[in-house]
């Protein structure tokens, strides 16, 4: 069992990154710029209430881990409250609500592939219970965990759909639980970006896993499916091709960049960690394609024992990241395919290892 890093409190981890809210608030439509101030207040709301606030307990998971999760569903019923009310448990039969059903069914398939994958019992390593609120705000366009939960907007209908809509969104945020409880990446800078990084790589690997897609098959979107009908883009983000997912007219265009020639040095976004990502998830790519066969095996495998050996410190950079892939995939491994292609995916991507 993996303890959890002690020191730093849980960040507040959104989906859709700052900057693309911010041009959106500032777009010539009236309305599409108010529903996007709206969003970015109650994030700003949601992340002082996480900073201010002394963490509580998390909800205790059972003193032997199960092999079956404990999912609990609630609504907001389009209020600015969590958990709300309790609409599906564990064993609960499905809903009319096709996005509570969403949401049970990608909280259980995110503790799927943990378990029998990489044999991690939840988030904690310790069954804790997952708990998601569904419907929160009128027109919300965002999903995030706050360090004791999932959230999911509906989205505004017109840029962004609902948010359980993609699986690996569902993931990704579900993985910024794992981060906590393991490495505790700080969420700034470089760790920060690393730490939203991960998050994708699990996003896309369950996403993958669910569908059983080899590596060379799969899209590699992050968010696939959330953007509205006109919107001149195709995700979230792309680790395939970062920088690629939308160039639109309101978004604006997608600024990611794959390689550290690249690297965007700013004070926005807690330093650019939804723009740098783009370095470590290209990384991945490049060494999941590598390999072949399921990415969730041999690549995923080197990601979780990095994230979860206990070497791995908070404020990491890319360099110290990367390196620990490598001592990962040689004591796994050993000196043979994986460390090589590793090895190689940092290379072309500009990240020393050495």
């Amino acid at each position: 069992m993996t303890p959890q890093r002690t020191g730093h409190r849980p960040v507040f981890c959104t989906v859709v990154p700052p900057h693309v809210l911010d041009k959106l608030a500032q777009a010539d439509d009236a309305a599409r710029a108010e529903l996007a101030r709206r969003t970015l207040e109650l994030d700003a709301a949601q992340r002082t209430r996480r900073r201010i606030t002394t963490l509580r307990a998390a909800v205790p998971g059972p003193a032997a881990p199960s092999d079956q999760p404990d999912r609990r569903v609630h609504d907001a019923q389009r209020r600015e409250v969590l958990p709300g009310r309790k609409v599906r448990g564990e064993t609960d039969p499905a809903t009319r609500d096709a996005t509570v059903n969403r949401a049970h069914a990608g909280l259980g398939a995110t503790f799927d592939l943990y378990l029998k994958v990489y044999g991690r019992h939840s988030i904690d390593d310790a069954g804790l219970p997952l708990i998601a609120t569904v419907h929160y705000g009128r027109e919300y366009s965002n999903a995030f965990w706050n360090g004791e939960q999932m959230v999911f907007g509906d989205g505004d209908g017109d840029l962004f759909l609902d948010f359980t809509l993609p699986v690996d969104v569902i993931g990704h945020e579900l993985t910024h639980g794992v981060v906590q409880y393991t490495a505790n990446l700080e969420y700034y800078g470089q760790s920060g970006a690393l730490n939203e990084s991960v998050a994708d790589v699990f996003g896309v690997l369950i996403k993958q896993y669910g569908l059983g897609q080899r590596a060379a098959d799969a899209d590699w979107l992050i968010g696939a499916g959330l953007l509205g009908p006109d919107v001149q883009g195709v995700a979230l983000r792309s680790m395939k091709a970062p920088g690629t997912a939308y160039d639109d007219d309101v978004l604006g265009k997608d600024p990611q960049p794959a390689t550290m020639d690249d690297y965007v040095r700013t004070n926005q976004d807690n330093g650019g960690v939804h723009i740098n990502s783009g370095i470590p998830n290209h990384a991945f790519y490049l060494f999941a394609t590598e390999l072949g066969g399921n990415a969730w095996e041999r690549a995923g495998q080197v990601w979780y024992d990095t994230l979860s050996g206990g070497e791995l410190a908070p404020d990491a950079d890319f360099s110290e990241f990367a390196r620990l892939t490598l001592s990962a995939a040689s004591a796994r491994y050993g000196e043979g395919d994986v460390l090589e292609a590793v090895t190689k995916a940092w290379s072309s991507v500009g990240v020393p290892t050495n």
